[in-house]
């Protein structure tokens, strides 16, 4: 089926994060928002029909997930769409992606040990480290005019100390997709220093003219190898609850169930998330080509109006997400002056770049029509023009 990006959908009023609550970020509330990671985007027609389905019985009672349906479907998208070979017992089901990161680094560090992250960062991975009183490592990616690598001397000399790393893959927010051999240096460096590698792979689905390894394809390399996702990025239903990850340590996934079961009390699935992965993981690649392709134009019109319109700021389309990672280093101000512009003046809502632990960009979310992308990068450009008429 031929599905409809371009299709406006006014989402306020449904207590939406980006679009109801935009003030608790920006402090106001009449901006355009860029700012959480979902998208603006209709679910694929599959999912619609799957939830239909669901509601006409009407009861919505405890529900299970250790069941051949739902491992199944992850399996066949994992062979499928990453050449990758699933043991159905690895999967375990839990409320969402950085739950299964959390409890898993839990699992595997007592406390003030050391726990490794690539910088810049999606900003939970610290939040998750320190609240579990562990020491953050940041090592610091290379940044080579836009293009980040990784520093392997860098991460040596974490790992010489650390119990877990905890690696975005692909990055948020930097859109970098790793290489195989990076991930295959990666492992030999965590085998040599006994470091367990938890992978967030949430954004694995959407990645351009790449190719994406799950981290779990490297398990013949090395064990200590755990992969946590869902379907709710690619297929826009965060909401819903769910996600799932890849256990393959016997121990360590009995301890995972138990405490999910025992402690935290979150091991009954939702019956509405559960059926939005089956369904999407079966029946929705045509939704995920289509997308992959209309998040590449975006990216391609920011590309073209930063680099016609808003010198001196600089973009290097990234190899996956919907999140552009925008240098506004060279700007002649600071990031709060940039920051006071854009709400005051533009009236437009993207995340600031030390959120992410890196001053001088901006992270913004294009998972929207080419409309609102548009409008979005004019307001840019109106609040980049009147602080450069102000200076």
């Amino acid at each position: 089926m031929k599905y409809n990006f371009d299709q406006l959908v006014n989402r306020k009023n449904t207590y939406s994060s980006q679009w109801d609550y935009i003030a608790d970020r920006f402090g106001r509330d009449d901006i355009l928002p860029f700012s959480i990671s979902d998208t603006d985007f209709i679910i694929p027609k599959p999912v619609t029909n799957a939830l239909k389905e669901a509601t006409k019985m009407e009861i919505f009672g405890y529900t299970r997930w250790n069941h051949d349906d739902f491992k199944n479907a992850i399996c066949n998208y994992f062979k499928k769409h990453f050449n990758t070979l699933i043991n159905p017992d690895w999967i375990i089901y839990s409320p969402s992606v950085m739950y299964s990161l959390s409890l898993l680094m839990s699992l595997l560090t007592n406390p003030n040990d050391y726990v490794a992250t690539f910088s810049p960062m999606y900003p939970d991975f610290e939040d998750a480290i320190i609240n579990h009183h562990l020491q953050p490592v940041r090592i610091k990616l290379n940044n080579n005019g836009g293009y980040y690598t990784i520093d392997f001397k860098a991460v040596e000399d974490a790992f010489k100390k650390c119990k877990v790393f905890l690696l975005c893959s692909p990055h948020n927010p930097t859109g970098r997709v790793w290489d195989k051999d990076e991930l295959l240096k990666i492992i030999e460096l965590a085998k040599k220093y006994d470091v367990k590698i938890i992978s967030d792979e949430i954004h694995m689905d959407i990645v351009y003219h790449k190719t994406h390894y799950p981290i779990v394809s490297f398990l013949d390399q090395y064990s200590q190898l755990y992969l946590v996702s869902s379907g709710s990025k690619t297929y826009n239903y965060p909401s819903l609850g769910g996600s799932y990850a890849f256990i393959s340590d016997p121990e360590i996934k009995n301890n995972f169930l138990t405490i999910t079961k025992h402690r935290d009390f979150v091991n009954s699935a939702n019956y509405m998330g559960m059926m939005a992965l089956i369904s999407s993981y079966n029946e929705a690649n045509d939704y995920r080509q289509q997308l992959v392709a209309y998040l590449n134009e975006n990216m391609n019109i920011i590309e073209e109006y930063i680099n016609n319109n808003c010198s001196p700021l600089k973009f290097i389309k990234p190899e996956a997400t919907y999140l552009a990672w925008i240098d506004c280093r060279q700007l002649p101000f600071n990031s709060k002056q940039l920051q006071h512009a854009l709400v005051n003046i533009g009236k437009v809502g993207i995340m600031p770049g030390n959120t992410y632990f890196e001053d001088g960009y901006l992270r913004m979310c294009v998972g929207c029509s080419k409309d609102k992308l548009l409008e979005g990068l004019k307001r840019l450009k109106i609040s980049i023009d009147y602080l450069n008429y102000n200076k």
